[in-house]
């Protein structure tokens, strides 16, 4: 079993910054590939990120890339999203997802553990 705490969402300004991080439980969180995924009210859940076990293997969607880090650090159980050149269409809820395959994963559906979320809101 693992839970997920997301935190470090908030209101910023259309070309700023937040880093969003998600503290997991459990000993095993290094045996799990981690998500990054967002969704507005009205609209479907939308890949964002996603990194396998180690940090060897980063992935993200292409409304992202360039804009957008994925990170781990396995000792303090925690991921990372750090988010830069915020737009307005960046604004969502943002969720963090942990997965016991290898490799990275895009598709939600293969993630077994997800955070309750956290609201990111950027500003025009």
């Amino acid at each position: 079993q693992v839970q997920l705490v997301e935190s470090g969402g908030g209101l910023v300004q259309a070309g700023g910054s937040l880093r969003l991080s998600c503290a997991a439980s459990g000993r095993t969180f290094r045996m799990y590939s981690m998500g990054w995924f967002r969704q507005d009210p009205g609209k479907e859940r939308e890949f964002v990120a996603a990194i396998n076990w180690n940090g060897g293997s980063r992935y993200y969607a292409d409304t992202v890339k360039g804009r957008f880090t994925i990170s781990r650090d396995n000792a303090k159980n925690t991921v990372y999203l750090e988010m830069n050149s915020l737009k307005p269409e960046d604004t969502a809820i943002y969720y963090c997802a942990a997965g016991p395959v290898a490799g990275v994963v895009t598709t939600g559906g293969q993630y077994d553990y997800w955070g309750q979320g956290t609201q990111v809101t950027v500003s025009s």
